[in-house]
């Protein structure tokens, strides 16, 4: 290393750090173009005093759902005054006085009371406020499913889209933002009745849509020269194994980290490959938290087994389970989606061609993260 290559102690290679942090929302938002005018296109009535249509976000983590969500909230709020825009995040937020208690605070700027007060009082105090006030309410709640976990979900819903019958005035729209369709078995008739959203896919970028990003990340958010075109691609290539775009923004920030530790103006692939090591179980785990229950029970069967035919896993889920094979099904196609497992077609079942079933990862790594 010659004397220009190494970096002084009051030196960074970063240009901009913000620009690496997964809640940054980007000027630059490519390959998303028909989800965000279909966003638009829902969202347009409330800028004319409307009650705006309902939305259904369904894509595989880190594929730009929220972000979408919340760059259209940023443009809603700049230009239409008579509009306001909430978004709840359900993990946290998984209870129906949590998720009013959200809405409350970006009204009032304060805090309901967390005791005594009960939910339809909070509600009845929302409602009556946009009415007098004469706003359209914009709620997203992200990973809605949530919701379901805690049995909270149809009376959220039920409250927040048929308000205008018993407010009339009212005017609320739902957005909803899932992983996947099925994560919303919990909904009710009453509530599909009334949601009747329109369906945005987010599906999984390709790698020269995740190059093409990572690359407009790293112009903002690093010096020039601090990491070359091939590591970029090195970055993709572990990218692709996830599908998750934050996987990618991650792994530039901390191999800009490992190159400062060494003092190295430029990011070397060790560095890299040093970062990745220590994220891949940290979003591995968190990617496997947002599963269901029995979609981590079939995965740690798996994770077990190493390699196993179908037939045999359907017999040990439905034991463990008395789930039948309709959902089983569903489950292994989701989990496959995912990129959590193989299930390829062979031509050794008794009937010509069965499944053989196998975990993506490193069966210990994904059993790690199940008993976390």
């Amino acid at each position: 290393m010659t004397g220009n290559d190494i970096l002084l102690w009051d030196e960074t290679l970063f240009k901009d750090p913000s620009v690496l942090e997964p809640d940054y929302l980007p000027d630059y938002f490519p390959h998303r173009e028909s989800q965000l005018n279909a966003l638009k296109f829902a969202l347009k009535p409330a800028l004319r005093g409307m009650r705006p249509l309902n939305c259904l976000l369904v894509g595989p983590p880190g594929t730009g759902k929220t972000s979408a969500v919340m760059k259209i909230f940023r443009e809603v709020e700049a230009h239409a005054p008579g509009v306001v825009t909430v978004k709840v995040n359900c993990q946290i937020d998984s209870t129906r006085f949590a998720v009013i208690s959200r809405i409350y605070r970006k009204l009032f700027g304060i805090s309901p009371p967390n005791s005594g007060v009960a939910f339809r009082k909070i509600f009845e105090t929302v409602v009556n406020f946009l009415v007098s006030s004469e706003k359209v309410l914009i709620v997203a709640l992200d990973d809605l499913n949530y919701l379901c976990y805690e049995g909270h979900a149809n009376e959220v819903m039920y409250s927040l889209l048929r308000a205008h019958e018993q407010y009339p005035g009212a005017k609320i729209g739902v957005i909803g933002i899932v992983n996947d369709a099925s994560d919303l078995y919990c909904l009710d008739s009453r509530v599909n009745s009334v949601f009747l959203p329109e369906d945005i896919p987010f599906p999984r970028y390709g790698s020269a849509e995740i190059l093409d990003i990572l690359k407009d990340r790293t112009k903002y958010g690093f010096y020039p020269k601090v990491i070359s075109d091939e590591l970029l691609e090195l970055i993709v290539s572990y990218v692709e194994r996830t599908g998750d775009l934050r996987v990618g923004i991650d792994l530039l920030k901390r191999s800009g980290f490992n190159a400062e530790r060494r003092g190295s103006r430029t990011i070397s692939s060790e560095d890299v490959e040093k970062a990745y090591e220590a994220s891949k179980l940290l979003h591995l785990c968190r990617s496997i938290s947002l599963l269901s229950d029995p979609e981590k029970r079939l995965l740690e069967l798996i994770a077990r087994k190493g390699e196993i035919q179908a037939g045999e896993l359907y017999k040990a889920f439905r034991e463990l389970t008395q789930l039948g094979y309709t959902r089983f099904y569903g489950i292994v196609n989701r989990l496959q989606v995912l990129n959590y497992i193989d299930a390829d077609f062979t031509g050794k079942g008794q009937r010509g061609r069965t499944r053989i079933i196998k975990t993506k990862f490193e069966a210990e790594d994904v059993l790690n993260c199940l008993e976390k």
